[in-house]
């Protein structure tokens, strides 16, 4: 059934003791309340903490999930009581189906068992018969491209090794629940592709809970995000996109981002000009916007204008652009001590995504660096669709034949 419910949370919280003197009393406390007593929601006591608070979420065959957030998140602990490693203090779970994880790298093996082993135990614990297993066997030994490793114990592996046996006798059984971890990353690109094509494939009977710190992963397969801070709740929906912004602004505010300093200038103003900010205050540029950066500099010590290189990045951190240094004979110049202008790139063709700048200045076309500045600003791109390629280009559709 498309609209079968395969994963049901509901209110879900655990809590955990940072002394482990104390989470021993209180593990017997709560092992006598929940004998004795009815049992009922309790406030913390000294040095507890919620890892997960209050998190609900259906999922149906047929969709994916991303679960996204920072280490220390909640997101280990979620799927933990999701596998049923760990019970909820408050809450409940409902899982339906055959239940497929990988929420660890090598979890569900055993380490002396060989890789053929450990295909039938595993089977086994999804509930497939020998005969059943029998039949998957070749498919998963030729997916996991480990053949001829299989019979050789699995402590011997090396982590991709695990990691194709462990996906192949997941998504070739076919589960009806799948829980995959940032596993994934292990793989090499090209198994990585035969994963996403294995997923396309059985996504439409299968509910599937992805986590990864890989955004364009996420936003690849994923039709909904979840994204947790501190154990709760912070985003919920199928804008994947907004999701996934709002992952990145997390990581917006944090140390210096003065990487270089030797005295000569200092940047007094940068920002962007002509711009709306969203609720973050950052700016937006709409697609084939004209990008117009202001920048103000004091300056220190006497100079002639230097030289900025500035690049764009993405919200990976990836280089994606460099806008055209200031050539020898520009109109920019110092004036009391100050130095004041604009740089201009007329109609932006960026994708939609969260971008960033960094700045270099140099006294010269040498290497001597005079000032060096990461993410000195961000700004948001917006498009009415969801594209996610690095740039996207305007193009024109016309007839055209050859002659013969």
């Amino acid at each position: 059934m498309k609209d079968e419910v395969l994963i049901k949370v509901d209110g879900v919280s655990k809590k955990f003791c940072k002394d482990l003197k104390k989470s021993l009393k209180y593990g017997i406390q709560d092992l006598g309340g929940a004998l004795f007593t009815k049992k009922e929601k309790k406030e913390l006591r000294p040095d507890e903490f919620w890892a997960v608070k209050d998190i609900s979420f259906e999922v149906k065959r047929g969709e994916c999930i991303g679960l996204i957030g920072h280490n220390g998140a909640g997101k280990s602990t979620l799927l933990k009581m999701l596998n049923g490693l760990i019970n909820p203090d408050e809450g409940r779970i409902e899982m339906h189906g055959r239940i497929g994880a990988l929420i660890e790298l090598g979890a569900g093996f055993n380490p002396i068992l060989t890789g053929r082993e450990n295909i039938y135990n595993n089977g086994a614990i999804l509930g497939f018969s020998a005969k059943e297993i029998d039949e998957k066997l070749e498919d998963i030994i030729e997916f996991s491209e480990i053949r001829d490793f299989i019979d050789m114990p699995v402590q011997n592996y090396s982590s991709g090794m695990k990691v194709r046996l462990g996906f192949a006798v997941a998504a070739q059984m076919e589960p009806d629940v799948l829980i995959i971890d940032e596993v994934l990353a292990v793989g090499d690109v090209g198994f990585r592709l035969k994963c996403f094509k294995v997923i396309d494939n059985i996504l439409p009977n299968t509910a599937i809970i992805f986590v990864s710190h890989n955004m364009s992963m996420v936003s690849r397969i994923c039709s909904r995000i979840l994204l947790m801070d501190g154990g709760k709740e912070t985003f919920l929906g199928k804008d994947t996109s907004k999701g996934i912004d709002l992952y990145y602004s997390r990581f917006m505010m944090g140390d210096d981002k003065v990487v270089f300093d030797n005295g000569s200038l200092q940047l007094e103003t940068v920002k962007l000009l002509n711009t709306p900010l969203n609720d973050k205050k950052i700016p937006i540029l709409k697609w084939q916007d004209d990008l117009v950066l202001y920048m103000k500099f004091q300056i220190m010590q006497p100079m002639e204008v230097p030289l900025f290189k500035i690049v764009i990045y993405d919200k990976e951190q990836r280089p994606v652009a460099m806008l055209e240094p200031n050539p020898k004979e520009s109109k920019v110049d110092i004036k009391n001590n100050t130095l004041e202008f604009t740089v201009t790139h007329k109609n932006i063709e960026l994708s939609k995504g969260l971008y960033s700048i960094n700045m270099n200045i140099f006294k010269d076309k040498s290497i001597n660096a005079m000032l060096g500045i990461n993410q000195c600003i961000f700004f948001q791109m917006t498009h009415e669709n969801d594209y996610y390629h690095p740039f996207l280009l305007s193009t024109a559709f016309e007839n055209h034949r050859l002659e013969k």
